[in-house]
């Protein structure tokens, strides 16, 4: 069973909703990836996602591109990125997703960057710009190496295509909060549960809440009808502040507070 099944499964029996925190690898450097991820890893984080930067990331607001850009100004890159995550998984068994877009894979090829994927301890992949009409080769290539393929539902998805991600999609489903790009926001749409509820219907998938979550208070206003919830840039831009400021250590702590509160909230 994949990492994040059996992490699903443990969160269910528990009767806890996921906390999937979000880093991008290489900002400010690979060694403060490692250690960010394994502090969030021990603070409560149930799964992770690494985003592997890229110079065109049509999904990502302005704190996510900022800092894929920092990471890649810095020399991130595919070959420095698997290494990272060799370096994660020595040290810990935590579930890791790979966050990016098609370029870098298409580029690689295929089967040799799924295989690249699986053998750095990879779980699963969120390919934004990847949409489910053109994503047969590549969920053929992830399906042979054991990688969870996850796919993204909108707000405004059609019930039909729901149905079609909800059967496509392994691992978990995302939900996207909001329409348009990631970035914190101090309010989330009224209508989310609905939403969330409307695509529960249709799948027995686990389905996990992103864009826009970014305090504890809207994590336990969606406990309750979320399988998981995904934050991302307020982590990002609580990292990279406070690394400049106060150094990498202090960074380091104060995320692990901040995804430890996430967590807490995350409980009945």
């Amino acid at each position: 069973m994949n990492r994040i099944d059996r992490r699903f499964k443990e969160l269910k029996r528990k009767g806890e909703c996921a906390l999937i925190p979000f880093v991008t690898a290489g900002d400010p450097d690979p060694g403060a990836t490692v250690e960010v991820v394994l502090e969030m890893a021990s603070q409560g984080a149930d799964i992770i996602e690494l985003g592997l930067p890229f110079s065109d990331p049509l999904a990502d607001g302005p704190t996510i591109q900022a800092a894929s850009f920092r990471a890649l100004e810095s020399g991130m890159n595919p070959e420095l990125y698997f290494d990272v995550v060799k370096r994660i998984r020595k040290r810990s068994d935590i579930p890791l997703v790979l966050m990016g877009y098609y370029n870098p894979v298409l580029r690689m090829g295929l089967d040799e960057f799924a295989n690249r994927a699986s053998e750095a301890g990879i779980d699963g992949t969120i390919i934004p710009d990847l949409p489910l009409e053109e994503a047969d080769a590549w969920r053929k290539a992830a399906r042979a190496k054991g990688l969870c393929n996850i796919l993204l539902v909108a707000p405004n998805t059609p019930v039909d295509r729901v149905k079609r991600i909800a059967k496509a999609s392994t691992g978990f489903i995302y939900y996207v909060s909001v329409l348009g790009i990631t970035g914190a926001r101090a309010e989330l749409p009224r209508e989310l549960a609905q939403g969330l509820k409307s695509v529960k219907e249709y799948s027995k998938r686990p389905v996990a809440v992103g864009f826009g979550i970014s305090k504890p208070e809207q994590v336990r206003g969606l406990r309750s009808v979320a399988d998981g919830i995904i934050v991302g840039s307020a982590i990002v831009k609580m990292f990279y502040e406070e690394s400049e400021k106060n150094g990498l250590g202090h960074a380091v702590q104060a995320v692990g507070d901040f995804v430890r509160s996430l967590k807490e909230a995350t409980r009945k």
